[in-house]
């Protein structure tokens, strides 16, 4: 598994913990959730409520697989293991990608402008540089615009370790 896969987890998990505790709790999703629908407040109430519901499941998933103790917090160890195991966490990452992707669209046209996405992935909790970069690997188009399907493959991606050289390793800040 490349290395930079768990750069990418370790990442995701300090996002994920938007409390800044140390550790995954329920807490911590409620708050992504409000920060993300926070910019998206022009989207449609069924694309806000799909990305609430993933970002929920998310944590479910986290909790029942890897809350061993039932403490109701998982840990940076518990996390990574979670993370990269496509066969654990795969189905939960598509599903928000979809729904993260679509909310970047609230005309439907198929597009997103570069700063809705900036908006979105500033509420995550990604350093606009790195936001930047990555927009700009997947390509825009000549109105500065990409896909929703382009971005919503690109957030896939991220969650496969077996995938090196991708747009999405412009989010790890001076990867090793």
């Amino acid at each position: 598994m490349p290395h930079l896969a768990y750069q990418r987890a370790a990442l995701v998990f300090t996002l994920f913990d938007a409390n800044d505790n140390g550790v995954l709790d329920a807490e911590d999703f409620d708050l992504m959730t409000e920060r993300v629908l926070a910019v998206a407040d022009d989207s449609s109430q069924a694309d806000r409520q799909a990305l609430a519901d993933s970002i929920s499941n998310y944590w479910e998933v986290m909790a029942k697989t890897l809350d061993v103790n039932g403490d109701g917090l998982v840990t940076p160890t518990e996390f990574r293991g979670f993370v990269l195991n496509p066969d654990l966490f795969g189905a939960t990452a598509a599903v928000f990608a979809d729904a993260l992707a679509k909310l970047g669209d609230p005309d439907g046209d198929g597009l997103i402008e570069r700063p809705r996405f900036l908006a979105l992935m500033t509420a995550i909790g990604f350093e606009k540089p790195n936001i930047e970069a990555l927009f700009n690997a997947f390509g825009p188009d000549a109105t500065d615009r990409i896909t929703v399907e382009v971005w919503a493959q690109g957030i896939r991606d991220y969650y496969s370790p077996e995938k090196v050289g991708i747009a999405g390793d412009r989010l790890v800040p001076n990867p090793v």
